[in-house]
C-alpha cells in the first residue's frame, strides 16, 4: 500500500514540530527557575542580590531615585518592588499578595548607601502582623537583623489598615 506524499510531509511535520517544542523547553529547563526562599534571611539575601537580583526589579510606582524619608531609614530612599509587589500597589486593592517583595535602599544626605532593609510577605508567617518577614541588611549584603521583628511591626503597624506599608495609600 502506498502512502500519499501529502500524508508523509504531514507526518513529518507534526513529528518535527515535537521535537522542536521539545528541545525550547529543554533548553530552559524548569529547575535552572530560582524559587523564591522562605522566611529565611541568608536565602532572602542571596534571592535579592544573585537569584532574582532587586536593582532589575522596577522601584516604586511614582517613586524615583532618592526620594525623601525618614528615620529609622535613611534621609534618602530608593524603594524597588518585585513584580508580585508592583502588580498589588498598581491594583489598587489596598492590600499586598503574598511573595510581595520590598526592598529599600537607605542613604545619608550625601548618598552613601548605609544598609537595605526589605518587607517580604510570606503566606503563614506572621499573621499577627500581616504576615512579613522583615530583614535588614548591610550594604554587601549581610543580614543584620531579620524576622518578627518588634520594633518594624511598632512603627509599620501604625498602617495596619494600609497592609502595614509606610510608602503610599494602597486603596485607590
Amino acid at each position: 500500500m502506498k502512502v500519499p506524499l501529502f500524508l508523509l510531509l504531514a507526518f513529518a511535520v507534526v513529528l518535527l514540530s515535537g521535537a522542536v517544542t521539545f528541545a525550547i523547553h529543554e533548553t530552559i529547563p524548569s529547575e535552572t527557575q530560582v524559587a523564591m526562599p522562605g522566611a529565611d534571611a541568608q536565602k532572602l539575601g542571596e534571592y535579592i542580590l544573585r537569584g532574582s537580583p532587586y536593582t532589575q526589579w522596577k522601584m516604586w510606582p511614582g517613586k524615583g531615585r532618592f526620594y525623601k524619608g525618614t528615620e529609622p531609614h535613611g534621609v534618602l530612599l530608593t524603594t524597588y518592588v518585585n513584580d508580585t509587589a508592583y502588580s498589588s500597589i498598581r491594583s489598587g486593592r489596598g492590600v499586598l499578595s503574598d511573595g510581595s517583595l520590598i526592598v529599600k535602599e537607605n542613604y545619608t544626605p550625601e548618598k552613601t548607601l548605609t544598609s537595605l532593609t526589605v518587607m517580604y510577605k510570606v503566606k503563614g508567617y506572621s499573621p499577627k502582623a500581616g504576615n512579613w518577614f522583615w530583614a535588614k541588611y548591610t550594604p554587601e549584603g549581610k543580614a543584620e537583623t531579620a524576622g518578627d521583628l518588634e520594633m518594624c511591626i511598632q512603627c509599620h503597624g501604625k498602617n495596619k489598615e494600609n497592609d502595614y506599608i509606610m510608602t503610599e495609600r494602597l486603596k485607590k
